[in-house]
């Protein structure tokens, strides 16, 4: 049976101190207890990828004050954990294109916004970034950092 997933662009964002530091931010979602995660979010119709990264970016986290470091080249997707799927039907997970970001500055972070997402975020450095992600987003996560990592931006 084929699987229907949804559109999705993500932003691995490194703090306004990269390169000198390489520090991820990750949020923890206020729906899913315990789930961290980088921000992300759907494309609209005729939206671009870059257009959908901006604007998710300001609804999350109420900035888009940030520089495009580089697009990961392929589309990656996960299936969504039991209890995330029955609030996202019709879709079985989501197809993403991640952005390795750097945030210009810490000082426009809000993420109190219209419809908040998350309720905290912390700057974390690679291996306290695995630890705190949830196992459905683990490989594909790994896979993106392994990439940025090969292609020397990490």
């Amino acid at each position: 049976m084929k699987k229907n997933y949804r559109k999705n662009v993500a932003a691995i964002i490194l703090s306004h101190k990269y390169p000198l530091e390489c520090k991820f931010f990750i949020a923890s979602r206020i729906d899913l207890p315990n789930i961290w995660q980088f921000p992300q979010g759907g494309i609209d119709e005729g939206e671009t990828q870059e257009e959908a990264l901006f604007r998710e970016l300001k609804e999350e986290i109420g900035t888009n004050d940030v520089e495009i470091i580089a697009k990961h080249p392929e589309w990656l997707s996960y299936d969504f954990s039991p209890n995330a799927k029955k609030r996202m039907l019709p879709y079985d997970g989501q197809i993403q294109k991640y952005f390795l970001v750097k945030l210009n500055s810490y000082d426009k972070i809000n993420i109190d916004t219209k419809h908040p997402e998350f309720g905290s975020y912390v700057f974390v450095d690679y291996s306290a970034l695995l630890k705190k992600i949830p196992n459905f987003k683990k490989s594909i996560y790994t896979e993106v950092l392994k990439f940025f990592k090969k292609e020397g931006y990490l």
